[in-house]
């Protein structure tokens, strides 16, 4: 994968990453007031060098339900202590004091009357450790760039691990488009990494013009912190203001059929770019996944940040669809980011 643009500047220096699990640390934020009764045991579960599907295939086994009763909000990082909730339907009494799984405990049970969808979540927190022997001698540059991060915020991008190992979701998805068949599941992956893919070109475009976090004539504003959009045909002084604030952002269209969502100055500048990749671009039209929207720009919030050593140690919460990656190759260099 290409390396797309930041808007922040140079990289302030080369990091290490996940050197071990606890230097990347998740913690889900549920959007769910529980019930209190039902049919679905809630778990709060933290998990270390796991991944969501096979907790989710675990838990599952020790109720003795079928996968498909077990639910959770997004999928999780491995190689990293995450926390996040799953919900079991089931048809007797569990005992989940007796559950067992390699680097995996259960922290909090709760009940509800229905089962947890994916998206449920409010979003996410991050505690994460970025290792250099020289730090602290970035130590001004690290203060004045974060800052700047949480003043201004950072480009939406999609990050890596939408695209798989060395861009194996994206060729998947070349292989789909000359007609190859799938599972369902692998499906769904590569289309969703085709549509990353040229989003992120637009974003890349924006940034290098340097109106990535501006209005342009004919996009959509997206309300922060929701999905809500609403069109903009002229940008005035309160739009600006708004955009300004971070309480609206500029967004870009996610392709498929219908697309540009966008019109005017966006839709052209959206159409150009993604001219370069008409085979992703039509075969996502051909598959029937229909246009959306995205923000081009994602607010870090409760960001803080403290040097303990050879280490950068960032906090911050990031609303559900957004990736820490985003933040993290606005300040350093590291591998895959």
């Amino acid at each position: 994968m290409r390396r797309w643009a930041c808007a922040h500047g140079l990289s302030l220096f080369a990091a290490g990453i996940r050197a071990r699990p606890e230097d990347f640390q998740v913690a889900e934020k549920l959007a769910i007031e529980f019930s209190g009764d039902g049919e679905h045991d809630y778990l709060k579960i933290e998990k270390t060098g796991a991944n969501t599907d096979w907790v989710a295939k675990c838990l599952a086994r020790h109720a003795g339900v079928p996968f498909v009763d077990v639910g959770y909000a997004g999928l999780k990082d491995r190689h990293a202590v995450t926390t996040q909730w799953f919900s079991v339907r089931r048809g007797h009494v569990v005992d989940w004091t007796a559950f067992d799984a390699t680097g995996v405990k259960i922290v909090e049970r709760q009940v509800h009357r229905r089962k947890l969808r994916r998206g449920a979540h409010r979003g996410n927190s991050f505690r994460i450790a970025l290792r250099a022997a020289d730090i602290a001698t970035h130590r001004d540059a690290i203060d004045a760039r974060l800052a700047a991060i949480r003043r201004c915020g950072v480009p939406n991008y999609f990050g890596p691990q939408r695209f798989g190992r060395n861009g194996a979701n994206l060729k998947l998805a070349q292989e789909l488009f000359l007609g190859a068949r799938t599972s369902r599941h692998r499906r769904s992956i590569a289309l969703s990494a085709a549509r990353s893919l040229l989003f992120n070109e637009i974003l890349d475009a924006r940034v290098r013009a340097g109106n990535w976090n501006r209005l342009l004539p004919g996009e959509r504003a997206n309300l922060d912190g929701s999905g809500s959009v609403f069109a903009v045909s002229d940008v005035d002084d309160e739009l600006r203001r708004r955009a300004n604030t971070l309480d609206i952002h500029p967004s870009a269209t996610l392709w498929g059929c219908g697309a540009p969502f966008s019109t005017a100055t966006a839709a052209r500048l959206e159409t150009e770019v993604v001219a370069n990749f008409r085979a992703l671009a039509e075969g996502l039209q051909d598959a029937g996944v229909g246009a959306d929207s995205r923000a081009l720009r994602l607010r870090v919030q409760d960001l803080a940040w403290e040097i303990d050593g050879d280490r950068l140690w960032l906090e911050f919460f990031l609303r559900r669809g957004g990736f820490a990656t985003a933040v993290i190759r606005e300040i350093a260099m590291t591998d895959g980011v």
